[in-house]
């Protein structure tokens, strides 16, 4: 018995030093796989559109300032100067429309005509990229705290939405975007 007993715990003892010595396997939790919520007209208004809007403000409202007391707003910059107002807001804006890019390319969106999103179109995914480029560069502009920058990015924000907006969503008729 003695013997058996040796043996099972010889056993036991190396496969525990069989599998101390191979890697740990590196699977990345579950989560949800992206997908298409709403079309693509939905996400731009409700994403990039007041984002931009917040980023366009400080060409005129310097987001460090108070709101006046006497009932003006300040702007849009003033309208979310609580928790997370001022130029945190603005930096908030810019990461918003870099990650807006991910959002628009995300398979099975469609357009609000109920055609796909051109994600298999070169000139698309550029316009994509260059949505997110012109995010990063207003955070940086942001961070600066720099109005100048600010009054210069704002620019760049625009070119970015013009240049899809010329090619996929600037038409006659609602039925011919995304084309």
């Amino acid at each position: 018995m003695r013997i058996l007993f040796a043996v099972v715990v010889m056993a036991l003892v190396a496969a525990g030093c069989g599998s101390a010595n191979q890697p740990a396997q590196n699977t990345p939790p579950a989560g949800p796989s992206p997908k298409a919520y709403t079309n693509l007209a939905k996400v731009m208004r409700g994403i990039p559109f007041p984002a931009s809007n917040i980023i366009f403000d400080t060409q005129s409202n310097d987001p460090a300032a108070k709101p006046t007391e006497a009932g003006g707003t300040g702007g849009a910059t003033a309208a979310f100067s609580g928790v997370y107002g001022g130029w945190e807001a603005v930096e908030n804006a810019a990461m918003a429309i870099s990650e807006t890019a991910n959002l628009i390319m995300i398979p099975g969106r469609l357009c609000q005509n109920g055609r796909p999103v051109p994600l298999d179109r070169a000139d698309f995914q550029k316009f994509a990229q260059g949505l997110a480029d012109a995010g990063q560069a207003a955070f940086k502009a942001a961070q600066s705290k720099n109005l100048d920058a600010m009054v210069e990015v704002s620019g760049t924000v625009s070119d970015a939405c013009a240049a899809c907006h010329e090619v996929y969503r600037d038409k006659e008729n609602d039925k011919d975007r995304c084309m």
